[in-house]
């Protein structure tokens, strides 16, 4: 009992901004995990997490049955759910995987702009633990308990101003993060022609192109990055 009393005082208690620059650096370490070529290749798995994890969220809300994630060391996925093959249950769990890392962001975004940069954290970790129980591949297995093992020893050990400063930088890259793949969808479709993609899928179901769909993916993601940046910045100010 003492040990989730300790649990649930840390989540609720509240933490002052960070200095502006702080948020700043955060934003620029962000970037360059998003963007330079060497660590896009190990930090797109958690793009791959929150994706997947989209899609399970969206299937169980939607009344599908989760039959099972798996997360690749190629950085792919795939959720496995059951129900009706057409209908917006099925839309819904489609159309969720490329704007769930954004939104996900957008949610931190929104925790660190009310100052519960620490509550953040432990969301994260109950989340991570619902997720590892639909996991159904060995490298999925991993993958969630290398992230559990890294939030929590953030979220126990870390002093408070190094667990916000952790948690600004996971937020951001969440969000500069989330239009990424949507970009490198389109351009596998148009180099490959490959027609396997969510966008496509959407397409099948709703008669709706795919590019509209790739499209909606995009201003969602650029969406979410916007606005959280604005409640983080301004939050900080």
């Amino acid at each position: 009992m003492g040990l989730l009393k300790e649990i649930w005082h840390r989540a609720l208690t509240t933490q002052p901004a960070p200095p502006a620059w702080v948020v700043g650096f955060t934003a620029v370490l962000a970037i360059l995990l998003v963007w330079v070529p060497g660590a896009w290749g190990v930090t797109r798995h958690v793009v791959t997490i929150a994706h997947e994890a989209a899609h399970g969220f969206a299937a169980l809300l939607s009344g599908r049955k989760l039959h099972g994630i798996r997360l690749h060391s190629d950085t792919s996925g795939l959720t496995v759910s059951a129900g009706r093959p057409k209908g917006p249950g099925m839309v819904l769990t489609a159309a969720s995987g490329y704007v769930g890392p954004g939104l996900l962001g957008l949610g931190a975004a929104a925790l660190i702009a009310h100052h519960r940069a620490v509550g953040l954290l432990w969301a994260l970790l109950i989340l991570l633990a619902l997720l590892l129980i639909q996991v159904r591949n060995w490298f999925g297995l991993w993958s969630i308990l290398v992230s559990v093992a890294v939030v929590f020893g953030v979220s126990w050990w870390l002093a408070p101003q190094a667990q916000s400063a952790f948690a600004y930088v996971l937020t951001w890259f969440l969000l500069l993060a989330a239009p990424r793949p949507v970009l490198e969808l389109q351009t596998l479709r148009r180099r490959t022609g490959a027609r396997t993609s969510d966008a496509d899928q959407l397409a099948r179901l709703t008669m709706v192109p795919a590019i509209v769909w790739v499209g909606f993916f995009l201003v969602v993601t650029v969406g979410a990055l916007g606005l959280g940046a604005r409640w983080m910045v301004v939050a900080a100010l």
